[in-house]
């Protein structure tokens, strides 16, 4: 191989491994149990495969209100099943976080509060929201099982900030 195809590939990887880092591909998540605080979500609910057209769409309606200030919010999702399971079937609730019940919602939305006062792992990190949620769950039960707890199938994430993910389960009782 010439000397300019291995610089090439050096500057190729460099920037690839740049790109990984800023969007907080090395970031590790922060994974306590706590107590979870209520929360109250504007949204839709979504039965289906992970592959189904509506699965995306219901994200991308969710982005479009909160960008255009329609709602204010941040994204925000509740899982019924496991979202990182072996089965492609999800059962959820997709939508927004937000602080005011009176707002106005859109057609289609609902709101949906989840109380607060449980005992739950929260597992947090910084990084894209793209590569967030798989570091969050790998993690949360990774603790989970180091600390011999037991976790009920429902999965509360939101995306407080650009590049920062949370994710609250409930212990079972």
């Amino acid at each position: 191989m010439s000397r300019k195809f291995l610089v090439a590939i050096g500057v190729i990887m460099a920037v690839m491994v740049g790109i990984y880092a800023y969007v907080g591909g090395f970031s590790e998540p922060k994974v306590l149990v706590t107590t979870s605080e209520p929360l109250l979500f504007a949204g839709q609910p979504f039965e289906g495969t992970i592959k189904d057209k509506a699965f995306g769409e219901a994200y991308q309606k969710a982005a479009k209100l909160v960008g255009e200030g329609k709602i204010q919010g941040v994204l925000g999702n509740i899982y019924y099943n496991n979202p990182e399971g072996k089965s492609d079937t999800v059962k959820a609730f997709i939508g927004v976080l937000i602080r005011d019940s009176t707002i106005t919602l859109p057609e289609g939305y609902q709101l949906l509060h989840v109380p607060g006062g449980r005992k739950v792992v929260h597992s947090e990190i910084n990084a894209h929201y793209m590569i967030a949620p798989g570091k969050l769950y790998t993690n949360l039960f990774a603790y989970a099982e180091a600390n011999k707890l037991q976790l009920e199938d429902f999965y509360v994430e939101w995306f407080p900030e650009d590049r920062k993910a949370v994710v609250e389960v409930p212990l079972k009782e």
